[in-house]
């Protein structure tokens, strides 16, 4: 099970940068995924991310720094929400505090098995 995988997924919304992760997110992987929601923020103005963690190693730190400069030249200003889908605890517990943190941006953590609340607490104005 050593297989890195970063795919983007379709979830029919519009303004969702949407993707499941297995394994550890790469450099490359984050630039896929700030690339789609840099584009999806210039057409629609503001976006949401559903993220789903099916399995989870980490993240290079050249994928932490990708992602550090992309908040600092875009902002988070653009984020309205964020649904995690994963069973992982630890994973929930990093939302949690995140959600205190962002106050403008409404995050929540649903089980894999919850995706359809997941992409309706999207859809939710």
């Amino acid at each position: 099970m050593g297989l890195n995988m970063l795919e983007m997924i379709d979830i029919e919304i519009d303004n969702a940068v949407a993707f499941q992760v297995s394994g550890k997110i790469t450099e490359s992987d984050m630039s896929l995924v700030l690339s789609s929601a840099k584009e999806k923020i210039e057409r629609h103005g503001s976006i949401v991310f559903f993220e789903k963690i099916d399995s989870f190693n980490g993240v290079e730190l050249a994928a932490l720094i990708e992602e550090f400069k992309y908040l600092f030249d875009v902002g988070i200003s653009n984020i309205d929400k964020v649904a995690m889908l994963t069973d992982k605890k630890w994973i929930e517990h990093i939302v949690n505090i995140e959600d205190k943190i962002f106050k403008n941006i409404d995050m929540k953590c649903f089980s894999l098995e919850e995706q359809s609340q997941a992409i309706e607490f999207l859809k939710s104005v």
